[in-house]
């Protein structure tokens, strides 16, 4: 196990810039929002702490980027900002999430919550759900795990097609697995940040996909033309767990930051770390460092104790009891999303200690 440790020269530097006007600007936060940032310097933060890598495949050690600092992203001329024209968020399902179609309805519009409080000040707004045969999109059966695929970068052409004219973009988000081109073996998503669309799939994040026994293994394809889409008529979607729905809200606005133009985080354990596997996606944390969340702010122009006190609502709404499902649903579709409530609990006590240091 390796610590990635800056010192609090280079961490200031890489949030506060020494260009004069993004030091003004850092100095036009209000004192809580600077004592917060500030954390980042504290080597005894509770708050924030140092990358820890656990193994030689995780992402810092096998893809060597270049960090991005604060003022690198400020004067980048190629990334997306929001405007008041283009101010909402799509999120456009790709066949069913769930193994019923209101499972499936109640996992998109958990997603949209949890997106509206983190992206605080943008709107989220749901399409309407199709199916795979509307992208027109190519597919295949991959050969080492037997499961269908289809076209990640087709699906863009497709999300670029249908957006809309609110929209800051458009995210794609799916139960079957993806492919770039012919010869690479999956990819979890895919995003055009000048086009503003991404196509995330949530296939691999199962607990079973990797099992021998995958019910959604397939021998061989069998269809008439690349036009019969039919295979996808019964595909095995597999049950949504709390581990599914954690694994789904870091993906997407993990995926999301990307398209606001935040690279990889390299400065402090951060949502935005790359990841490699399963393992370092689940170590990540749910939330920003001070580095990528004054990228984020400067982006959409959120008060930080503002953003902070929806996703304590979020959180509260989503660990209550209360069914979230009609009464009169039938036996045969009798459940409800599972809540993955310790690892929210958690993260409430955490965001409580953020609004603790804004508020002082």
């Amino acid at each position: 196990m390796q610590t990635v440790r800056h010192s609090e020269h280079t961490l200031r530097t890489a949030l506060i810039s020494k260009n004069p006007a993004l030091v003004s600007q850092y100095e036009k936060l209000d004192a809580g929002e600077k004592r917060l940032m500030d954390e980042a310097f504290r080597p005894d933060s509770d708050l924030f702490g140092p990358i820890t890598l656990h193994s030689q495949s995780d992402w810092i050690t096998s893809h060597p980027e270049a960090p991005q600092d604060f003022e690198e992203f400020f004067n980048d001329p190629y990334r997306k900002t929001p405007s008041p024209q283009e101010h909402s968020i799509y999120i456009q399902c790709i066949g069913l999430l769930g193994n019923t179609r209101s499972i499936s309805e109640e996992y998109v519009k958990w997603l949209k919550g949890y997106c509206e409080a983190f992206f605080y000040g943008l709107t989220v707004k749901l399409l309407e759900p199709v199916p795979v045969s509307a992208t027109r999109c190519s597919f295949r059966i991959n050969d080492n795990t037997q499961n269908l695929q289809i076209h990640a970068g087709q699906i863009l052409k497709f999300l670029k097609k249908k957006k809309p004219e609110d929209a800051f973009c458009v995210v794609g988000i799916t139960m079957i697995d993806l492919f770039p081109r012919d010869s690479w073996n999956f990819v979890f998503g895919q995003a055009s940040l000048t086009d503003g669309v991404g196509i995330f799939s949530f296939a691999r994040y199962g607990s079973d996909f990797y099992s021998s026994h995958y019910e959604g293994k397939l021998k061989k394809l069998q269809k008439k033309s690349s036009s019969d889409y039919s295979v996808f008529d019964n595909y095995y979607v597999p049950e949504v767990t709390s581990v599914l729905l954690l694994r789904s809200c870091k993906t997407l606005t993990h995926e999301i930051g990307h398209i606001f133009g935040l690279r990889h985080c390299q400065w402090l354990a951060c949502l935005m770390q790359g990841s490699n596997h399963l393992e370092e996606a689940d170590q990540r944390p749910l939330d920003l460092c001070p580095i990528c969340l004054r990228k984020l702010q400067s982006a959409i122009g959120f008060h930080l104790k503002d953003r902070y006190k929806a996703l304590v609502r979020w959180v509260d709404a989503e660990s209550t009891d209360t069914p979230t499902v009609s009464p009169e649903r039938s036996r045969e579709d009798p459940l409800s999303l599972p809540k993955p409530v310790e690892a929210f609990k958690e993260w409430r006590e955490w965001i409580t200690k953020c609004l603790a240091v804004l508020q002082k």
